[in-house]
């Protein structure tokens, strides 16, 4: 190992997230490094930062804090370095390193340079990064499950949504590479492959020129992994193709988590999501007729700028109506880079929680019924 320093990362945010984490991770220990989990003990500390709403950019604030005040070097990398990066050097004088959500393969190089007594700011204005099967990965999840990411990114400009200023556009990786990925999970004893992106159901259309999810599940169906489960997919997306795809592969759980985001056609123009306002109601018993045994999740923003108590209720009738198995439940959270931070009409905190708290108790007995059903069976 010689002089190489000690290292630990701080993984924040959400799976994709923990993906580049591992990245990382892998592309250190190749290099020599030594990791460690003990912050204590390392010289340097990686924070891989979240910045999709509010609440996401506390977490990582404090934790860069905490940090600091323990006198720790810090590479910041992740969607808040790509988000705040000269604020970020400006004002945490501990931050050796700003890397962004396109450059995390370059940490190697990153480190070095630091260690040379260089602070360094590497933020691709445009992300294109997306690493596969060839860079090296240290998995942090149980044994037999991972995470298989399989496009970056994202194409859609939703009103209220700034991933696609943290992450760029999207960009799909082939199925060959996909399948060789999921192969080697499978030689590592990995039971459970869950494939994430931003829009699931849109893999592939910047690649092929068409969405190829449904090839793709066919192909993943080969490989010897006991489950596969989606997440991220669009009611849009879920053609005849796809589903028939999911009920005629084995391996291939029918698990349907769908962003719906809301149910009024109103709010949904608002969100800058019309093509959903007119398919959600039909998409979700078309789903239910095709897989009849589908387990459903989704997530609801509430308090969207204009919304009145008309297109809440409107909500409630449909969580109520379709008795989805899981709801995640979200207020509204305005965002700068983003086109609903300027809408008029925003609403009180104190009303988004209120009925934020409302529809997760209209929820919690459905999904109660759902579960003690399934455990039954």
């Amino acid at each position: 190992m010689g002089d190489k320093p000690t290292i630990a990362i701080s993984h924040l945010g959400c799976e994709k997230n923990r993906i580049d984490t591992e990245h990382m991770l892998g592309l250190l220990v190749e290099a020599g490094y030594s990791v460690d989990s003990n912050e204590e003990l390392a010289s340097y500390v990686i924070v891989n930062t979240c910045s999709f709403i509010q609440s996401a950019r506390e977490e990582s604030v404090r934790t860069l804090v905490e940090l600091a005040e323990a006198d720790k070097k810090i590479v910041i990398t992740g969607c808040m370095a790509q988000h705040f990066q000269e604020q970020l050097l400006d004002e945490l004088p501990e931050a050796v390193a700003v890397v962004g959500t396109g450059d995390y393969n370059k940490i190697v190089d990153v480190i070095s340079r630091v260690q040379a007594g260089e602070r360094v700011k590497l933020v691709s204005p445009e992300p294109t990064y997306i690493a596969d099967e060839t860079t090296p990965r240290y998995r942090t999840t149980t044994e037999g499950v991972a995470y298989l990411r399989i496009a970056e990114g994202c194409d859609y400009r939703c009103a209220f949504c700034i991933i696609p200023h943290l992450r760029g556009n999207q960009r799909s990786r082939s199925i060959e590479s996909i399948v060789t990925e999921a192969e080697l999970l499978a030689s590592q004893g990995v039971k459970e492959i869950i494939l994430i992106s931003q829009i699931t159901t849109n893999y592939g259309l910047d690649l092929y020129g068409e969405p190829k999810l449904a090839e793709l599940l066919r192909e993943l169906g080969k490989v010897d992994i006991p489950w596969i489960r989606m997440h991220y997919a669009y009611p849009t997306g879920l053609t005849p193709k796809v589903i028939e795809a999911i009920a005629q592969t084995p391996n291939v759980l029918p698990y349907l988590d769908l962003p719906l985001q809301h149910s009024h056609p109103e709010i949904l123009r608002a969100m800058n999501r019309t093509w959903q306002g007119a398919v959600n109601d039909a998409i979700v018993e078309k789903l239910k007729a095709a897989l009849p045994n589908a387990v459903m999740r989704t997530t609801f923003i509430v308090g969207f700028p204009g919304e009145t108590d008309e297109h809440y209720r409107h909500l409630l009738q449909f969580v109520k109506s379709h008795q989805f198995d899981h709801v995640g439940v979200f207020t509204f959270s305005p965002e700068e880079e983003t086109p609903a931070y300027k809408l008029p009409n925003q609403l009180p905190q104190e009303l988004m929680e209120a009925r934020r708290d409302e529809l997760m108790e209209l929820q919690q007995p459905i999904s109660l019924q759902k579960t003690s059903r399934k455990s039954v069976e």
